[in-house]
């Protein structure tokens, strides 16, 4: 079975020296997925500071087979903060 690897690059890089041996790249990219996910959720509120990140996945003669790139920030400096009213409406 063929040998995958997957590199988290965030500002620095954390290679993957062992990789996963999987069928195909299908079954890799499910995993991709699934690896994401993990990384978001163990970066909580961090995710949102606009700052992109990205999995790189190889093959065994270290050939980038895809890239998943993430990054995320808010538009509201308050999440909470009411918008107040909708601008164009008025009181009668």
């Amino acid at each position: 079975m063929p040998r995958y690897f997957f590199h988290v690059i965030d500002g620095r890089e954390i290679r993957d020296e062992e990789g996963i041996e999987l069928p195909n790249i299908y079954v890799a990219q499910a995993e991709a997925i699934c690896l994401c996910g993990e990384v978001l959720r163990d970066m909580g509120g961090r995710f949102w500071n606009g700052t992109e990140w990205r999995l790189e996945v190889e093959d065994e003669q270290a050939q980038v087979l895809f890239v998943l790139h993430f990054s995320a920030e808010e538009r509201l400096s308050q999440p909470d903060a009411d918008p107040g009213p909708a601008s164009g409406s008025s009181d009668g």
